[in-house]
């Protein structure tokens, strides 16, 4: 489709259909897909198994202290997905689990556990041909990213969307806990001290409420199209 190999940095709110798009995008590409998102919940999901999360009270120095002993690897498992390993251990399924998606937000504020993770990022996307979605791609992991996408829907869609997806999961959970926890993890995304959730200047703003899954890859395409020709 292109000769050129371009770095996609695609942020957002939570359910908004990031990784989605992300995942289908790179494979349209025949790029790599990085899920940021993923690394920070396998560091949260490390925390939870250390008892160091208990309810909003967070053991910052002991997290800090063995960053160094947590490994992260995106590996193809042996049904021929991509998944996560912490420590050698296949966590893709436990990381998508409610009490990890509770916590995330409340890891992801910590300036260590940034700092470590983003160097990490950049190594994996420093040759190009990469789509990466998180929430500071394209302001701190990548500021110099060909393509940036700023992705949002309405909080009624996102709660719909994550309702769906945990259910069909087979959690039990109402859309009002749903929307909750949303509205929790915005706040904190977009106020945290720490590389906040916030639309880069240079990146281009994409409204899914409305759109189908194809319609937004198709969107998108012809965003990449545009950039290539005119690189």
């Amino acid at each position: 489709m292109q000769t050129k190999k371009l770095t996609i940095a695609i942020d957002g709110f939570s359910s908004c259909g990031k990784s989605t798009l992300a995942k289908e995008l790179a494979s349209r590409l025949q790029y790599i897909f990085i899920d940021s998102g993923a690394m920070y919940r396998t560091v949260t999901l490390f925390c939870l198994r250390n008892n160091w999360i208990s309810g909003d009270q967070i053991q910052i120095t002991e997290i800090i202290n063995a960053l160094s002993s947590i490994s992260i690897e995106f590996k193809i498992d042996d049904q021929g997905n991509k998944s996560i390993y912490l420590n050698g251990e296949n966590c893709e399924n436990e990381i998508r689990q409610g009490h990890v998606a509770s916590s995330v937000s409340r890891i992801a504020e910590i300036r260590e556990v940034r700092e470590k993770l983003v160097l990490e990022q950049q190594k994996m996307g420093e040759k190009g041909g990469i789509v990466m979605d998180g929430r500071d791609i394209g302001t701190v992991v990548f500021p110099h990213a060909d393509l940036k996408l700023f992705v949002t829907a309405s909080i009624e869609v996102r709660t719909q969307r994550r309702f769906l997806e945990l259910t069909q999961k087979g959690i039990e959970i109402t859309l009002e806990e749903v929307k909750d926890n949303l509205v929790e993890r915005d706040f904190i995304d977009s106020n945290r001290k720490e590389s906040p959730l916030v639309q880069a200047e240079d990146a281009v703003l994409l409204d899914n409420s409305t759109m189908t899954r194809e319609e937004q890859l198709q969107w998108v395409l012809e965003l990449v199209v545009s950039k290539v020709r005119s690189s």
